[in-house]
């Protein structure tokens, strides 16, 4: 379901873009699954300014194997509110990819919503959808359950470690850049 805003008037200065939009061969139930949309290549800096990500679908991808879509070409059927973007652990082979993580997430129905154009990734406005985000009923991200070793029992606190190291994969940088101050 969309639900229509009012864009303003001709002469006024382009917003900024705060929706990266997605062009995928995975299935929203893998998007929720996975907690968020991946492995692309995009600029981490720029789509950690972005609130929303708006999935659309693509039927044309040439691997069967890995593509689950489930929605008519093009059209708009995920969207989310961006928690982080951190480096994916879903792609074998050289650069980085990134997950866009999810916080929350709504199904919609934006026929012809992708614009055709040959980059899958693009950064727009949600107005440009005439979404108005307040009027959308959103559900919270499904809790991501971590496989344990066997005879361990789950961590009941975070390392610094770990912390750095989730932290350095959120922003892009190595954990040894990351300083963590505890006052008490």
């Amino acid at each position: 379901m969309t639900f229509l805003v009012h864009q303003g008037g001709a002469g006024k200065t382009p917003p900024t873009a705060d929706t990266i939009v997605v062009l995928t061969a995975r299935s929203p139930e893998r998007i929720i699954r996975e907690g968020g949309s991946q492995a692309w290549v995009l600029n981490p800096a720029r789509a950690k300014q972005c609130t929303w990500l708006l999935c659309t679908q693509n039927r044309h991808h040439p691997d069967p194997e890995f593509s689950d879509a489930t929605e008519p070409h093009g059209m708009g059927f995920l969207l989310g509110r961006i928690a982080a973007v951190r480096k994916s652990n879903d792609h074998e082979g050289p650069g980085v990819r990134w997950l866009i993580a999810l916080r929350e997430y709504a199904r919609v129905t934006l026929p012809k919503a992708w614009d055709q154009g040959r980059n899958p990734v693009r950064y727009r406005t949600l107005a440009e959808f005439r979404i108005n985000p307040d009027k959308v009923t959103f559900q919270p991200m499904p809790l991501e359950e971590k496989p344990r070793r066997a005879g361990r029992p789950a961590p009941s606190v975070l390392t610094l470690a770990e912390a750095k190291r989730q932290l350095a994969d959120t922003f892009g940088v190595k954990p040894e850049a990351v300083e963590i101050t505890i006052r008490g």
